[in-house]
């Protein structure tokens, strides 16, 4: 659908005049860059499959198990305790975007997106293959339901459905592990029920997303492109229309052989539709930086190969700034950039900081609540806690007792044994300690606490300790 340059702004590209959706057939795409997305896309969409069955020390690549709050990035995994961690990873993440889309615009979306990259790249593909071109696709469309329209929608359908099964078994992977979903897939579907009804939801979401909603997701849902329009500038690189050069003094023509077009005052423009009719999302890029552009140069490559064949210089519509266009200004760094570089560098110095200060087992000792202490023979004071200790490894810690570091005293164990922490798990109970009141100096210490594998010391952490008023 072409809408007219005077009130394109006022509704999206995907909807008609009475507000119904208007279907998008956009034309297969070819040229440099679309080759160029096509290599990334695969890269991309291998790293996807591949990541949560790849294994960095044991543990999984990505895993995001939200349920059991457990999290793998890059082979760190990432428990509650480690959650300010997390936090600072999807904040570098949202800053690392945010500074990309000031420099070069809507360009995550265009790339690097997986909507986009399924859409395109896949099921697009997929779509070409059954239906065939723009054109093809359109005549299928208005044709009535005979036996070829039955035929190539129920193809298409099933090819659907079983891509979108197989995406959502990934999805699930990350979610649950590669390992649990491996053994639900041996066990068979029957024995995980509760496992299986989520899984044929997802694939219906995503089967709903990619054979019907489509780049709806990118106009209407997806907040990031709203998130753009308050994030570019006139510096930032876009994929521009160069109307200087384009629309000329008398406007956009038609091509004519053999007329010289700019002794007429006409711009390169030959007005030919072609970046309409290949854009994924349904817009005129001629009509300027628009919210349903995702940058993903199909109208570059459409354009270069009419100007190619007209004999007319590339570049009508490329990547370029609005300040390159009117001003001939190249790009450069802003203080702005500058600012967004600046705060992504310390961010991630003060993540890998903590990721190497992180210790692999975590330890913490409360006091029981609710219980005061208790005075034993011998001028003893005891404590009663409850201790959890995190193994985040991939191996058992044995051997494992506690030991009092800031003062003279014991560590009970309510078991009074050595134990294990089994590898990515827990291990939790109860404990006594027990200090005389000579080496107590107030009602309420801070005392340290040693966790020890055999005579290896591998973790340190205080608790409060309470005494006796009277012996302060």
């Amino acid at each position: 659908m072409t809408q007219n340059q005077d009130n394109f702004r006022d509704s999206i590209g995907t909807i008609d005049e009475e507000g119904k959706r208007a279907w998008i057939f956009p034309k297969k795409p070819s040229g440099k860059f679309y080759e160029y997305r096509k290599y990334v896309s695969y890269f991309l969409l291998a790293f996807l499959f591949a990541a949560p069955f790849i294994k960095v020390n044991g543990n999984q690549f990505l895993m995001f198990n939200v349920l059991e709050r457990r999290f793998n990035i890059f082979g760190f995994p990432f428990w509650p305790q480690d959650f300010h961690l997390f936090v600072i990873s999807m904040i570098i993440g949202v800053i690392f975007i945010a500074l990309f889309t000031v420099a070069y615009g809507r360009i995550f979306c265009g790339w690097m997106c997986p909507q986009t990259i399924f859409m395109e790249m896949v099921f697009r593909r997929i779509e070409y293959w059954i239906d065939g071109d723009r054109g093809a696709q359109i005549k299928l469309d208005r044709q009535p339901w005979n036996a070829e329209k039955i035929r190539k929608r129920v193809i298409k359908w099933i090819v659907f459905f079983i891509i979108s099964f197989l995406i959502a078994n990934v999805f699930l992977a990350y979610l649950i592990g590669s390992d649990r979903l491996m053994q639900y897939v041996i066990d068979g579907p029957l024995q995980h029920v509760g496992t299986l009804i989520p899984l044929l939801i997802f694939t219906a979401v995503f089967y709903f997303v990619f054979a019907w909603f489509r780049e709806q997701v990118c106009i209407i849902a997806c907040p990031y492109g709203r998130m753009q329009g308050v994030l570019l500038d006139n510096k930032s690189i876009v994929v521009a229309y160069d109307y200087k050069r384009g629309e000329g003094e008398q406007g956009r023509k038609k091509f004519r052989k053999n007329e010289d077009r700019q002794a007429l005052g006409h711009g390169d423009c030959i007005d030919c539709f072609q970046c309409v009719n290949v854009c994924p999302t349904g817009i005129d890029i001629r009509n300027g930086t628009q919210l349903e552009c995702v940058n993903c140069t199909a109208c570059i490559d459409a354009c270069d190969a009419i100007m190619d064949k007209v004999n007319l210089p590339k570049g009508l519509i490329r990547y370029a700034s609005e300040d390159e266009i009117t001003k001939k200004e190249k790009f450069r760094f802003t203080p702005r950039l500058k600012g967004y570089t600046a705060v992504l560098t310390i961010l991630s110095g003060v993540l890998i900081g903590m990721l190497f200060l992180r210790n692999e087992l975590e330890a913490n000792i409360l006091r029981l609540p609710g219980q005061l202490y208790e005075h034993k023979e011998g001028n003893i004071i005891s404590n009663v806690y409850t201790y959890k200790l995190v193994n985040k490894t991939t191996k058992d810690v044995n051997d494992v007792h506690f030991a009092l570091l800031s003062h003279k005293g014991t560590v009970k164990l309510v078991r009074n044994e050595d134990f294990r922490v089994p590898a990515q798990d827990l291990a939790e109970g109860t404990l006594f300690i027990e200090i005389n009141n000579a080496a107590i100096k107030s009602d309420k210490e801070k005392v340290k606490v040693g966790v020890y594998s055999g005579d290896e010391l591998i973790e340190t952490t205080t608790t409060a300790f309470l005494a006796p008023r009277s012996y302060k």
